[in-house]
């Protein structure tokens, strides 16, 4: 199984970084696979420690893919020298046991060391799926057929438009213009 969460993890000079990233279950921990190149996987090297973190908050998600706010308050983990987002239901600290090698995405095995829950989960969003899968499309956009795009945000508008708020709303836009950016640019 594969939660689609956000990972913090600390640069060298114990700068937080934000990133949204799909973390598989593993046995006592996650499997963490994130790409080359990339700030997570430098840090995550260096640090051998980071975190999930486990929101409802779709804006943290479109946020980080589109870099349309960078700005994710952090605060200071307990049992690892790093850094949880501040508003999350939960978080998971975890240390890397294992890092398999590889040319493209570098496989690190990570136990969890200290799990926090911070507030009541009150159920599910479609419309936080439908932008989070919308991330995904959009951090692809260089790969994926124009039309494929096209076609699964359209099925993904329909759901935010009958059961978003306005926080998926705001992240819904973002992902809109990044894909008008992207067509513009193309384009010219």
């Amino acid at each position: 199984m594969i939660r689609e969460t956000i990972v913090t993890t600390l640069s060298p000079a114990g700068e937080p970084h934000v990133a949204p990233m799909g973390a598989s279950v593993v046995e006592g921990g996650y499997l963490l696979q994130p790409f080359r190149p990339s700030r997570t996987l430098d840090n995550l090297l260096a640090a051998q420690a980071g975190v999930v973190n486990l929101t409802d908050d779709a804006r943290i998600f479109a946020g980080c893919i589109t870099g349309r706010h960078r700005s994710w308050p952090t605060v200071p983990t307990r049992h690892i020298a790093g850094a949880r987002l501040e508003a999350v239901l939960a978080h998971e600290e975890f240390v890397v046991t294992r890092i398999e090698e590889d040319t493209v995405r570098p496989r690190f095995f990570c136990r969890v060391v200290h799990r926090e829950s911070h507030g009541p989960f009150l159920g599910l969003n479609r419309a936080v799926a439908a932008v989070i899968e919308g991330s995904i499309l959009v951090s692809r956009l260089h790969l994926l057929d124009p039309e494929r795009v096209d076609r699964e945000m359209n099925y993904l508008s329909v759901v935010v438009d009958k059961t978003a708020g306005p926080a998926e709303r705001e992240a819904w836009d973002w992902l809109c213009e990044t894909v008008a950016d992207h067509r513009a640019r193309a384009a010219s």
